[in-house]
C-alpha cells in the first residue's frame, strides 16, 4: 500500500496579497514546507493541485456572492496562479491543474499537467481575466488524480492546503468517495470562514480523519 500527500491549491491568489486570500494562507505554505521537509520519507508520493482557470464561466463574477461565485483569481498562466514561494516544491512529482473550463473545487477534477508546463507569468494589462494562454491545451487521453494514484498504488492520502471550507473539503471527501483512507491535518490549512466546525464536522461525517 503506498502513502500520497496531496497539496490542495497554494497558490498565490489564496495567501495574503491575491486576489482571492485565505488569512493564513501564507502562513500554511510555510507550514507545509516544515512538514515535507520533516516527513516526506512517509509518503511514497506528494503531487500538487492548482486552481487554473481559463474560461470557467459563471465561476467568475464582477459581483461575486462567495459562495457559488468569486472574484477572478488563478488565471492560468498568471503570477496569481503560481504556487507560493512559501512552498517548497523540491519533492512534489506532479502536479494537477483543476478548473480550465469549470468551477472545479475538487483536486480530482485536476488533469496531471505536461512536463513542460510551469505555471509563470504575468497578466498582460488589460487582458480579460480568463483569456489568459496557459502555454498548453491538456491532452485528450490527460490523466486524472484518481487515475494517477490508482496507477502509483496509492491507498492513503493525507490532505492539506487551501482553502480547508472549501478546495481541501472538497478533495477529501472525493477521495474517500474514490476509495481512499483519507486524513486531513488541521494545523496545514486554513478556511475562509472564520468558524471551520461545520467543515470539520462535514469532513467527519464522510469519513475523513481529522489530525
Amino acid at each position: 500500500m503506498a502513502r500520497a500527500l496531496i497539496i490542495v491549491d497554494v497558490q498565490n491568489d489564496f495567501c495574503e496579497g491575491g486576489a482571492l486570500p485565505v488569512e493564513g494562507g501564507a502562513a500554511v505554505a510555510g507550514a507545509i514546507s516544515e512538514y515535507v521537509e520533516n516527513h516526506h520519507g512517509q509518503f511514497d508520493h506528494i503531487v500538487a493541485t492548482q486552481d487554473w482557470h481559463i474560461d470557467p464561466g459563471a465561476h467568475f463574477s464582477e459581483a461575486p456572492d462567495f459562495k457559488d461565485t468569486w472574484p477572478p483569481h488563478c488565471v492560468a498562466g498568471t503570477q496569481g496562479a503560481e504556487l507560493h514561494p512559501e512552498l517548497d516544491t523540491e519533492h512534489i512529482q506532479a502536479y494537477f491543474h483543476k478548473g480550465l473550463y469549470t468551477a472545479a473545487y475538487s483536486g480530482f477534477e485536476g488533469l496531471l499537467a505536461p512536463e513542460d508546463a510551469v505555471p509563470t507569468g504575468e497578466r498582460q494589462p488589460g487582458s480579460l481575466p480568463g483569456a489568459a494562454d496557459p502555454g498548453y491545451a491538456p491532452e485528450e487521453d490527460a490523466i486524472g488524480l484518481d487515475d494517477w494514484l490508482q496507477s502509483h498504488d496509492v491507498e492513503d492520502v493525507v490532505v492539506v492546503g487551501l482553502a480547508t471550507d472549501h478546495c481541501v473539503m472538497a478533495t477529501s471527501l472525493d477521495a474517500v468517495q474514490a476509495g481512499y483512507s483519507v486524513t486531513v491535518i488541521k494545523r496545514l490549512t486554513a478556511g475562509i470562514a472564520d468558524d471551520l466546525d461545520d467543515t470539520y464536522a462535514e469532513m467527519e461525517l464522510g469519513g475523513v480523519d481529522l489530525e
